[in-house]
C-alpha cells in the first residue's frame, strides 16, 4: 500500500529541485528523503526521477504522477486548513456595512450577541444607505436589501422581507385609521424619496396588488429620518418589517392596513470572496442568518 507521506516527500523533492533542499524543507535527513522516494517508486512500479550527481529530472511518468498527486495534496491541505479554521475560536476585528434603519434597529442586536459570544472579537459597524465599495473601503461584509446590482461580490440570501405601513398612535387618534389603500390618498404620508408629493406606493393585499398615489409634509432619502418622522406624528410611513415590528411591539407605532404590505424583497449579505472565508466573518454571517431567520420569512 502506498504511504501518503512518501507522496508528500516526492512532491517536495520535485518542488525544491533536489533531495538536499527537500530534506531542509521537511526537516528530515537526506537519506530518509531518498529512501521514501525509492519506496514510492517500488510501489508504483516505475521510475519517477532520473538522478545524476549534478541534476535531478522527472521522467515522463514522474511528471504525470506529480501533476496528478500534487492536485490531491493541495485538496488535502485545503481541507486541513478549513478544518483548522472551523475549530479556531473567532478573533480579530470585523468591519460591517449596513443600511441605517436596518443596522440601527435590528443588526445591532446581532452585533451585541456576537461580541458576547466571542470575547476575542471587535466589530466596526458602519451604518450608511450608500453602497460602499467593500474592497476599497476595507469592509468585510455588507447587508443589502432589495434588488442586487451585478458585481463580483459573493452574495448569500438570508431571506425575504417587506415593508409594513405604520403610524404613531397620536397621528391615528387625530386623523383616523385608513380602511383601504385608497384612503391613503387622503392621509399625510411620510415619503422615502426626494419629494413629499406624487409618490406611488405599491401594496400586496387580499385583492392582489394595488398602487396608490400618496403625499405628505415630509420626505427623506434616508430611512432613519423616515422612522423619526413617523414617531413624531407626521403621518403614515412604509418601514422595513424588522424595524416596524420592533416599534409596534414597543407601542410607539401601530400597524396600518393589517392585510397589506409592500412586495417582498431580498435580504442579502455580501462579501468580497468565498475563498478562504475567515472563521471570524463566517461566524458572524451564520449568527446573523440565524437571528434574521427568526424575524423575516426566509425564501
Amino acid at each position: 500500500m502506498i504511504d501518503l507521506n512518501d507522496i508528500v516527500v516526492f512532491a517536495r523533492v520535485v518542488e525544491a529541485g533536489s533531495f538536499t533542499a527537500a530534506a531542509r524543507l521537511l526537516a528530515m535527513p537526506k537519506t530518509t528523503v531518498s529512501r521514501r522516494v525509492a519506496a514510492l517508486e517500488r510501489e508504483v512500479g516505475v521510475r519517477l526521477l532520473q538522478r545524476t550527481t549534478r541534476s535531478l529530472n522527472l521522467t515522463d511518468a514522474g511528471r504525470l504522477y506529480y501533476e496528478r498527486s500534487s492536485q490531491g495534496l493541495r485538496t488535502i491541505e485545503e481541507a486541513n486548513l478549513h478544518l483548522a479554521e472551523a475549530r479556531a475560536e473567532p478573533s480579530g476585528t470585523i468591519r460591517i456595512s449596513a443600511p441605517v434603519g436596518f443596522g440601527g434597529h435590528f443588526l445591532i442586536r446581532a452585533v451585541v450577541d456576537f461580541l458576547t459570544l466571542y470575547p476575542k472579537t471587535n466589530v466596526e459597524l458602519r451604518l450608511t444607505d450608500d453602497k460602499l465599495n467593500l474592497v476599497e473601503d476595507g469592509i468585510d461584509l455588507a447587508f443589502r436589501t432589495g434588488r442586487l446590482e451585478d458585481s463580483t461580490l459573493i452574495a448569500r440570501k438570508l431571506g425575504s422581507t417587506h415593508r409594513l405601513l405604520c403610524a404613531s398612535p397620536a397621528y391615528l387618534a387625530r386623523y383616523g385609521m385608513p380602511e383601504s389603500p385608497a384612503d391613503l390618498a387622503r392621509h399625510r404620508c411620510v415619503i422615502e424619496g426626494q419629494s413629499a408629493s406624487g409618490a406611488h406606493w405599491v401594496l400586496d393585499g387580499p385583492q392582489g396588488q394595488e398602487t396608490v398615489v400618496v403625499a405628505g409634509r415630509f420626505a427623506a432619502n434616508e430611512m432613519q429620518a423616515v422612522v423619526a418622522a413617523a414617531l413624531a406624528d407626521f403621518g403614515i410611513a412604509q418601514l422595513p418589517q424588522p424595524i416596524a415590528e420592533g416599534l409596534i411591539n414597543e407601542g410607539r407605532l401601530r400597524r396600518v392596513l393589517d392585510g397589506y404590505a409592500t412586495p417582498a424583497g431580498g435580504l442579502h449579505v455580501l462579501y468580497p470572496s468565498s475563498r478562504h472565508l475567515s472563521p471570524l466573518v463566517k461566524a458572524f454571517i451564520d449568527l446573523a442568518a440565524e437571528r434574521i431567520s427568526n424575524r423575516v420569512n426566509t425564501a
